[in-house]
This record gives structure tokens, C-alpha cells and sequence, in this order.
């Protein structure tokens, strides 16, 4: 590993991250990891960052998601552990990727982040652009269709202040979500950079939103 250097480690990532994501479900598959990992290094270039961790970050944060492991958030920062392990990176850089993994996600309700660097910033908005927008709308209804839930059903209404444990356990229609986490986004972004980008996708989430509504009640 001697002469191993740190772009190095970031391609043996991808194609790590690539074998690790093959099949998975569409929303959050290799490709999703590419967007953010792009989306980090736009967002990077404006922050005064280490865009290894950055890239090392965006590339991992999703190894492992808990939605598809019974929500074992451990899994995940495990499988990192372990393939950074094996690179020339230093404890102090490992455990700062690790940070981000396990700090990244909405989790609903007010939880609190246990830690905080401009490197999670970086990643975290990179990750939430990639639930706005066209994209992102196309990602939470794959995603609802992966677990077969109904499009929307005007009985059951948006839960906003949702626990942790009943965000993850939640069984609410697609449209639901829209209310619950994704349009909650763009006031939660860390950089000016991710702010701007985030509101030009929010309101073609809300311009959608009133397609959708206007369809579903037959006057359009």
C-alpha cells in the first residue's frame, strides 16, 4: 500500500461500490452513488474541504443502506471500516468517512446530527439534491413501487412530525413523502452552493405536486 495514493483509493472505491450495488434497487444503486459522488465534488469546489474524505464519503454513504438491511444503520459503516482498512489511508481519515456515513440521513422528527464537519455538509447535500428535483421524484416512486405502496389515498395524510422509529417504520403513501421529508430539503441544506441547486428543484417538485393533484381530482 506504500505507493498506493489517494486517487487511487478513490477508483478501487468505485469499483468496490460498484460489485457491492450490483442489482440493487433503482433508486439507490451505482448509479445514485455516481450522482452524489458528482454532486459532492460541484458542492466541494466552493468549501474550503478535503475533497478525499468528500469523495471517499460520497462514494460509501450508501454501501449498505438500512432500508434494504432491516434498519441496521451498523451494517453500512462496517463494510467501510473494512474495505478503508485495507487502504492507505490514515485512522484519523477512515473514522471522518465513517462520521459521514453514519451521520448523512433524514431520519424525520428533530433529531440531532451526533457530529458535524464541512466534509458531511459537502456529502449531505449532495446526497438530498439527489431527492429533488426530476430525479428525485422519479426516486421516490420506484422506491414506493419496490415496496409496493399506493401512489396516494387522500385518507391518510402526511405525518410531519414524525419519531425516528416512525419515519423508518413508515408504510404512507409515495405522495407522503413528498410532504414528510422531500420538500423539507431545501431549507435544510448546508451550502450556498446545494441551497441554490436545491430550490430550483423544489419548485419543480411543487410544480409537479400541482399536476398531480389536479389530475387525481379530474380538473386538467
Amino acid at each position: 500500500m506504500a505507493s498506493e495514493t489517494a486517487q487511487d483509493v478513490i477508483e478501487r472505491t468505485k469499483a468496490f461500490v460498484q460489485s457491492e450495488l450490483k442489482g440493487a434497487e433503482g433508486g439507490h444503486d451505482w448509479f445514485h452513488i455516481e450522482r452524489v459522488y458528482q454532486n459532492a465534488l460541484l458542492i466541494a469546489r466552493s468549501e474550503n474541504v478535503d475533497t478525499v474524505i468528500v469523495a471517499l464519503g460520497a462514494l460509501l454513504h450508501d454501501i449498505a443502506d438500512s432500508k434494504f438491511h432491516e434498519g441496521d444503520e451498523t451494517i453500512g459503516p462496517k463494510k467501510a471500516r473494512q474495505f478503508l482498512n485495507k487502504t492507505m489511508l490514515s485512522e484519523e481519515k477512515i473514522t471522518h468517512v465513517i462520521k459521514i456515513i453514519e451521520n448523512i440521513s433524514f431520519k424525520g422528527g428533530h433529531t440531532q446530527q451526533q457530529f458535524n464537519s464541512p466534509e458531511l455538509d459537502v456529502v449531505q447535500d449532495a446526497d438530498r439534491l439527489d431527492a429533488l428535483g426530476a430525479i428525485g421524484i422519479a426516486r421516490a416512486f420506484n422506491y414506493g413501487g419496490f415496496k409496493n405502496r399506493v401512489l396516494y389515498d387522500p385518507s391518510i395524510p402526511p405525518k410531519l412530525d414524525m419519531t425516528p422509529s416512525e419515519y423508518k417504520a413508515s408504510t404512507a403513501p409515495t405522495i407522503n413523502h413528498f410532504y414528510e421529508k422531500l420538500l423539507l430539503l431545501k431549507d435544510r441544506m448546508n451550502t450556498k452552493t446545494g441551497h441554490r441547486i436545491a430550490s430550483k428543484r423544489h419548485v419543480f417538485m411543487e410544480q409537479y405536486l400541482a399536476q398531480f393533484f389536479a389530475e387525481w381530482k379530474g380538473l386538467t
